[in-house]
């Protein structure tokens, strides 16, 4: 799922060309359009359809003289390629897990931490590196929360209601998940609160390390029937005690170096509250954003309410293969290639 929202994302592309599809060994040489089950909506491009996949090695990545690769691999394969590419001078932009926590390796989101850059010159690659965007839940609760950073924040909990798109196409069986709730997705939780508290973080300019928040989050996490869009209810203690308008114009007013650059992922609002008493909903908010290659890369909040001084609840909605995913590290690569580091 997220490797076609990649290729999606890529046509016609005003930065990047996509020449190069990998597979497990036993799919390569096979024709994408044989091959991919095409299940995001709308029709396979046909630019792609016809392309013969390869192995997912790095001798055929460098047959290909590619200068960057998107990751859209399984944990146990991405953990060991991906360093490997970097070491060969192959720039990484990557949505696997294994190198988010790494020391000098960034979870960029460039709206919130785009000083996290900097670890990239601390890696010990010659003329390449890696970058990660953070988990699927976490980018729409980093998103929700960095415009209340500026009123402190002393702690964090929520709870997501997931979408299936999220486990894959094959993740979640029918029998499953049809009229019911799943209360675990393994490894899901701690991802979560580890992953938030760096993308929060502070980096130390001397050391060149991140100092993660130091508000405790508290992450509980379900998978729902619902196809895209993880739903996330979140209750925020903050050091102010601020209102509600305060906090409303905070979300409207955000804005961070995607949308002063004008990067072609980016979506005129980042963030937007939704005054409708029962929204956002995944039926209906999921594709938000601004312009039309931004579609699915703005995050929705909405019914937002006042549980004591300082002590706020919310609804967010995040478009998990989208903002959560392949379209986070789309906008990382064009952040990087805007600033001169491609």
């Amino acid at each position: 799922m997220v490797g076609q929202q990649f290729v999606r994302m890529l046509e016609d592309h005003p930065y990047f060309d996509l020449v190069f599809i990998s597979s497990s060994d036993r799919s390569a040489g096979k024709k994408y359009e044989d091959h991919v089950n095409w299940a995001i909506g709308g029709e396979m491009p046909e630019y792609v359809s016809g392309r013969v996949l390869k192995r997912t090695t790095v001798e055929d990545v460098k047959e290909e003289e590619v200068d960057l690769v998107f990751s859209g691999l399984p944990s146990n394969a991405a953990a060991k390629i991906e360093k490997e590419l970097a070491e060969e001078g192959i720039t990484v932009f990557s949505n696997a897990r294994p190198n988010r926590m790494e020391e000098k390796v960034p979870i960029l989101i460039p709206e919130i931490n785009e000083e996290h850059i900097q670890l990239i010159d601390h890696q010990g690659f010659d003329d390449a590196f890696i970058m990660t965007n953070s988990n699927c839940s976490a980018s729409g609760l980093t998103m929700g929360l960095a415009p209340l950073l500026k009123f402190g924040v002393s702690s964090i909990d929520v709870v997501t209601y997931q979408a299936l798109s999220g486990a894959g196409l094959t993740g979640v069986p029918s029998l499953s998940i049809l009229g019911n709730v799943i209360p675990l997705i393994k490894g899901e939780e701690d991802a979560m609160e580890a992953e938030t508290k760096k993308v929060l973080g502070t980096l130390d300019d001397d050391e060149y390390l991140i100092s993660p928040l130091q508000a405790p989050v508290r992450a509980s996490c379900a998978r729902v029937p619902v196809i895209n869009g993880h739903l996330e209810n979140v209750t925020v203690q903050l050091v102010e005690d601020v209102d509600t308008d305060e906090l409303k114009a905070s979300w409207d007013d955000y804005r961070g170096p995607p949308q002063e650059l004008e990067l072609p992922s980016a979506p005129v609002k980042p963030v937007r509250f939704m005054e409708q008493e029962d929204r956002p909903q995944p039926a209906f908010d999921v594709y938000a954003g601004e312009p039309e290659r931004a579609a699915g890369m703005t995050v929705s909040v909405g019914r937002l309410r006042e549980k004591g001084p300082g002590l706020m609840n919310f609804w967010l909605l995040v478009h998990n293969t989208i903002r959560g995913a392949s379209g986070a590290s789309v906008l990382n690569a064009e952040y990087a290639f805007k600033k001169g580091l491609l």
